[in-house]
């Protein structure tokens, strides 16, 4: 892999359900990624606020680049933990994730996902999380 961002965005573009939501992946480098997503209708519960499988999403697959990279490849979460802190109001989310330790086969990652209303990020969940390479 010789430009990570390059090959990040790659496999960004090459996922369904993350085109599918609106997602974007503002920026990517050796373990580390953040993602965005517009909060729109659809994607909110019956309380208004952005639904927590929407943060899980986020959360999941920026660990999973940031570790990706780490690791030099594809991989693939082996398994997460998600806490939400906030409820997610406003008009964007930032996933930003980065590994913490990486070695041969996995990168454990953590992420925080933030709400932004009027400019403000707010803190709405951290997760926690293993990748392993898929190759």
């Amino acid at each position: 892999m010789d430009d990570p961002q390059e090959f990040a965005r790659r496999v960004f573009a090459s996922q369904p359900f993350s085109q599918f939501i609106g997602a974007q992946l503002a920026s990517a480098g050796p373990g580390t990624a953040e993602l965005r997503l517009p909060i729109v209708d659809h994607l909110k519960q019956q309380h208004g606020f952005v639904h927590g499988g929407v943060l899980s999403y986020l959360a999941d697959n920026a660990i999973t680049f940031a570790g990706g990279l780490a690791l030099g490849g594809n991989a693939l979460t082996s398994e997460y933990k998600i806490n939400y802190l906030k409820p997610a109001v406003g008009a964007l989310l930032i996933a930003r994730a980065q590994a913490k330790a990486a070695g041969k086969r996995q990168a454990v990652c953590q992420c925080e996902v933030f709400a932004v209303k009027d400019g403000v990020e707010t803190l709405c969940a951290l997760a926690q999380g293993t990748v392993v390479s898929a190759a």
